[in-house]
């Protein structure tokens, strides 16, 4: 009994506890009323609209290769009698240096003969002068009824005779100088200032006229041929066919396990025909003293090198540099108008690689471009502008971002050129894929 008074008061504790529970949250209830939405605007990043004269670079690669190269050979037969020490693989030498020297001995006896048979055939020539001034005399002493025809003149003034002696002379003469030749081709010099890349010959060794010596490539200028896609000739300064008056400068650089070296070049000429295959016009840039020997400072480019090459291009007004990521499919891009409201803008933009993307219509200066990737839904939507920057500013960063920084501190201390220095960034690859207009 007891215990089913005690069940029956806890129940009504129980009981009363709830019911104070549900008039508390009775009372702190949140209010009916209906808020209206708040609009957030949407922030973004803009990039204001410059118009500038831009350069854009255009990038090759190729292999450096000697302006020239010779095979030497010999000219005359005889045993190498005396090798230089420079007569090496690898080896430098200047114009006019002694690279080797056959045995003299067999052309100087033969110099001294053909320089007797000169003395000799000058002797007979002068007697036979001699001869022909007395025959002369003896001729005005004959009766006038005596003197026959011309012919009977000429033999009894002795021309044939004398006109044989100066031929022997002339002969003699011409074998005097092929001696003086022979002689002189025994010794095998440098043409111009050279490098040694193979030798076929070594002292003792005997050689024929026309025997391989030596495989020589000149150290005074080298040449890179660079691929220029049809689409990309417009960027470049190509005046015609042949030389360039005043070539484009160019960058060339190579990456080496993080090692970036740069080197000055500058566009010397077309060829002039475009590949069938490829469909590029190959232009060939030249380097002076590729092997720095009147600079030994500098870093050498080697033949056979692999470089990139930046080509400066030619100026182009009315540009404006946005980032690639900007554009969307159909060459669209977001614009802020007046009332900060986003507006889908169609532009036109120039074929080109890289990160940055060159609009010549479409924009015009002081138009903001919506730096922010938005929806295609958002399009007529409040916008808030977080930060501004100017499309030059933009196009410096990204210039700078994308060039090969040299990580020597002679390397920065290198003459750069303007390709590198003036242009309009954008990495232009010849082999990478165009964004077409």
């Amino acid at each position: 009994m007891a215990l089913s008074k005690k069940q029956a008061f806890l129940s009504f504790v129980m009981l009363a506890a709830a019911l104070a529970v549900t008039f508390l949250l009775y009372a702190s209830r949140p209010s009916t009323e209906i808020a209206e939405p708040k609009y957030v605007p949407v922030t973004v990043d803009v990039a204001t609209a410059v118009k500038e004269v831009i350069r854009i670079p255009v990038q090759a690669q190729g292999t450096v290769t000697p302006l020239r190269s010779t095979r030497l050979v010999a000219e005359v037969a005889g045993r190498i009698t005396e090798v230089s020490d420079a007569f090496n693989v690898g080896g430098f030498v200047a114009a006019g240096d002694v690279l080797l020297r056959i045995d003299p001995r067999d052309y100087q006896t033969a110099l001294l003969r053909a320089q007797s048979a000169v003395a000799s055939a000058e002797s007979l020539l002068a007697q036979e002068k001699g001869r022909a001034q007395v025959a002369e005399r003896e001729w005005k002493k004959l009766p006038a009824g005596s003197q026959r025809s011309d012919e009977a003149k000429a033999l009894y003034l002795r021309q044939p005779q004398l006109e044989q002696a100066e031929a022997e002379l002339l002969a003699a003469r011409a074998d005097l100088s092929t001696a003086r030749d022979n002689l002189e081709r025994s010794v095998i010099r440098a043409p111009y200032d050279a490098l040694i890349n193979a030798k076929s010959a070594e002292l003792g060794q005997y050689v024929s006229p026309g025997s391989a010596l030596a495989d020589i490539i000149s150290v005074d200028v080298a040449e890179v041929r660079l691929p220029i896609p049809q689409g990309k000739l417009e960027y470049l300064e190509l005046p015609g066919l042949g030389v360039y008056p005043q070539g484009a400068e160019i960058d060339l650089y190579t990456d080496v396990g993080g090692v970036v070296n740069h080197w000055a070049a500058q566009l010397h000429r077309s060829e002039g025909v475009f590949d069938e295959r490829s469909r590029v016009l190959y232009t060939v840039a030249r380097i002076e003293d590729p092997y720095a020997l009147q600079d030994p400072q500098r870093e050498p480019l080697r033949v056979g090198t692999f470089v990139n090459a930046n080509i400066r291009g030619r100026a182009l007004p009315d540009l404006v540099a946005l980032p690639r990521y900007v554009m969307r499919a159909g060459n669209h891009l977001w614009v802020v108008d007046g009332d900060n409201r986003l507006r889908d803008r169609e532009v036109s933009i120039l074929r080109t690689g890289g990160d940055l993307v060159y609009v010549s219509a479409g924009l015009e200066d002081g138009e903001r471009v919506s730096l922010t990737s938005l929806d295609t839904s958002l399009a007529g939507s409040e916008v808030e502008v977080v930060s501004s920057r100017s499309s030059a500013q933009l196009r410096q960063q990204y210039q700078t971002d994308a060039l090969p920084k040299a990580t020597t501190v002679e390397a920065a201390q290198r003459d750069t050129p303007a390709a590198a220095r003036d242009s309009a960034a954008g990495r232009d690859s010849a082999a990478a894929p165009d964004a077409e207009a």
